[in-house]
Order: structure tokens, then C-alpha cells, then sequence
């Protein structure tokens, strides 16, 4: 007979679909919903997303001449850019998010970068994570540590939609992951008797539990797309009134560095999914929309002109979003540095005049209720003279 170590079946499990279906054979676990009522969702854009071509700056008269080759042409014409205002408008593929613009609900934020400005995806997304200036500084992330204050639950508040935990999740609160499993489902008799194996073991019990319950709350779609089915899973955890309140998603393939413009090329297939992620996100949430917070961010930006294979390179300043129904939008938050030669950073980069970490603590203060001074020493501990961004959310 084949032995499998009870422990690592169980996490190997977890990272499937917490068990399959045949865990709903197990009873019901009972918890109490947590105390907060918001809704927190962070997306992260693996790769580095090219600010200036989802959100176009395209009234700064060095727009077209500093993106030649890659430049989204104007509103009004053919595949033009969605206009917001005289400054700066959307990708076509965002109609979705022009529509949250008009509906007051999307904050597009420009010239937004972490405090590291190195070109390495690793250093640059660790920084991101953990919420430092320094590349692996810290161990945990600082969603994580922002979750000690808020109100005690009887289940995890957090969740990843990830195969393994990220940094930003990783820490000393209690969170979970959940992820689509590949492997074939265990029967109905196997659950059974692991259920019963485990029934010993308080930890192995209780994580057993919490992989049922993770399961029930996932909501079996397909909408075609994987990063669409993600968004929906999220949502159905967070809608649920026993289930997390803060959700992670990762996105990746965002690293263009050929073939930038072109119709069906890689960004325009990310910002497409993007777009179609964020409708089903909204649809999976239903009124909990309205107590609902989204920021979608990346490690850095893009080079502002293009390559020799019509992409871009690493760069520095980029773009972020902020969406959802609780989100003061319908405005693009940017003190613009401009487009011209003299004012690029390096002769290369949108130089960046907002620091990201400004607007994660004004929405852990304002929308989560994340008391300032624990947001000051504890979530970003470094970080002294970022000053959050008030008037993120709407009160």
C-alpha cells in the first residue's frame, strides 16, 4: 500500500481547490463574520504595467513625439484613447473602467512608483510587497500587518488568490489562499477517512475545515478566462457574510517589451482581461460593490519611448488604479512631471512625484480604519514623510 505523510497531503491539497468537491461532504463549518463591513481588494500587475499606455497622457504636447511608434492615438479617432479629461483618458480596451469613471467609482493615479526606482522585477516587486524602501528589508507584507488592528473574527480575514502565498499577505495575522486546482479530485470516501486521520490533530482539523469552507465559498464559473475566473472566486469569497473581508489577486505577463502597440498583442490582451476582470469582480459582489475598495498596482513602469522590437523597458514612473464603489473617483489624481526630454528621469523614465505607499495608507486609514500611528510604525515603518493621501474614499 502507498502511505502518504498526512501533513503533506494536506498541503498539497490547500494549494488546489481546497480539496475539490468532495470536501462538501464534510460538515459545515460554522464561523462568525468578521466585525468590519469594507471590502479590500489588491491586484498586483506582475511584469510592469506601462502606465502611459493604459492611462494616456495624451493633452501633454510631448506625448505624441516622446511615444512615437507606440503612442495611443487620440480620442475621436480610430482605436483612440477613451478621453477622461484634457490631460489624460484610457486605453480603448478599459471600457469597463471608463464606465466606473463615469460613475465616480475610478481614481487613476499617475506618476506613481514604489521608493525603489532599480530595474529588477524581483527587488522591485519584493519592495512592493513588503511595503519597505529596501528590497527584503522586511520578512511580512504590509497588507498582512495592517490586518493586527482590525476587529478579531473567528476565521481568517484574508485570502490570496495564489498558487503560493505572497509577500504582501505573508506575516503574523491569520490569512488563507485559495487557488483552481489541475489534480483530480478525491472521492467521497477518501475525504471521509482523511477527515476522521486528521480528527486528532487540532491544527490539521481546523485547516482542514477552513479548506471546505474556502471551497464552498469559491463560486464554480467559467467566463472564459482565467484571470476572470479568479476576480469571480474573490468575489464570492467576500460577498459571502462569513468569509474574508481583504482579498489579493495576482496578474501576470505584463513585462512588454515587443510589440507593445499592436492590436492583439500582449498588453492589449492583459488590459482586455483587466478590464473584463474588474465587470465580473463587480457583478460577483453585487451590493457589497458599495463598501468596496480595488487598488490595482505594478512594480514600475515602462521606458516613455520605445525600443528597438517596439516595446519598452523597465522604467520608473507608471500608473495605479483606484475602483470600486466606496472610491472617490470620476478625477485622475497626478501632480504631472511632464513629458519633454528635460523632464524625464534618467533621459528615460516618467519621472514619478507620488510615492505609492500615499495612497496604501490612505485607504488602509480611511477605508479600512487602520488607526494612523499603527499604519506609521508598524505597516510602513520607514516611510516617515509619505504622508497618506486623504479623500481616497468616499464618507
Amino acid at each position: 500500500m502507498h502511505h502518504v505523510n498526512r501533513r503533506s497531503f494536506l498541503q498539497h491539497a490547500l494549494q488546489g481547490a481546497s480539496l475539490g468537491v468532495a470536501v462538501a461532504a464534510l460538515p459545515r463549518l460554522a464561523v462568525a463574520a468578521p466585525a468590519i463591513d469594507k471590502r479590500f481588494v489588491v491586484i498586483i500587475q506582475r511584469g510592469g504595467m506601462d502606465g502611459l499606455a493604459a492611462v494616456p497622457a495624451y493633452g501633454d504636447p510631448a506625448f505624441d513625439s516622446a511615444r512615437a511608434g507606440i503612442a495611443t492615438p487620440p480620442p475621436g479617432t480610430a482605436d483612440g484613447a477613451i478621453a477622461l479629461d484634457s490631460m489624460f483618458g484610457l486605453h480603448p480596451a478599459l471600457t469597463e473602467f471608463a464606465t466606473l469613471y463615469g460613475e465616480n467609482a475610478l481614481l487613476p493615479i499617475h506618476a506613481v512608483c514604489v521608493a525603489y526606482h532599480g530595474r529588477s522585477h524581483f527587488e522591485a516587486q519584493n519592495v512592493l510587497e513588503n511595503g519597505s524602501a529596501v528590497p527584503y528589508l522586511l520578512k511580512s507584507g504590509w497588507l498582512n500587518r495592517s490586518l493586527s488592528t482590525l476587529p478579531a473574527a473567528d476565521h481568517d480575514v484574508g485570502i490570496a488568490i495564489a498558487q503560493t502565498m505572497p509577500v504582501i499577505m505573508r506575516g503574523d495575522a491569520a490569512v488563507t489562499s485559495w487557488y483552481p486546482s489541475v489534480l483530480p479530485q478525491p472521492n467521497t470516501d477518501t475525504i471521509a477517512r482523511i477527515a476522521a486521520m486528521y480528527a486528532a490533530d487540532p491544527k490539521l482539523d481546523a485547516a482542514l475545515a477552513r479548506a471546505r469552507s474556502a471551497h464552498e465559498m469559491a463560486t464554480d464559473t467559467d467566463p472564459g478566462s482565467q484571470f476572470a475566473s479568479l476576480m469571480t472566486a474573490a468575489g464570492s469569497f467576500l460577498v459571502n457574510p462569513d468569509g474574508p473581508r481583504i482579498a489579493m489577486i495576482e496578474s501576470t505577463g505584463w513585462d512588454t517589451h515587443a510589440a507593445q502597440a499592436a492590436n492583439y498583442g500582449a498588453l492589449a490582451r492583459n488590459l482586455r482581461e483587466l478590464n473584463r476582470g474588474v465587470a465580473y469582480l463587480r457583478a460577483a459582489l453585487g451590493p457589497v460593490w458599495n463598501r468596496t475598495v480595488v487598488l490595482i498596482m505594478t512594480e514600475f513602469g515602462r521606458t516613455v519611448a520605445m525600443n528597438g522590437t517596439q516595446g519598452t523597458d523597465h522604467g520608473t514612473g507608471g500608473a495605479a488604479f483606484l475602483l470600486g464603489g466606496a472610491v472617490a473617483g470620476g478625477r485622475v489624481l497626478a501632480d504631472w512631471p511632464g513629458l519633454k526630454p528635460n523632464d524625464l528621469l534618467e533621459g528615460r523614465d516618467l519621472r514619478p512625484t507620488t510615492d505609492l505607499r500615499a495612497v496604501m495608507k490612505g485607504v488602509l486609514v480611511e477605508h479600512l480604519g487602520v488607526p494612523d500611528a499603527h499604519v506609521e510604525r508598524v505597516v510602513f515603518p520607514d516611510s516617515a514623510e509619505i504622508k497618506p493621501v486623504r479623500g481616497l474614499v468616499r464618507t
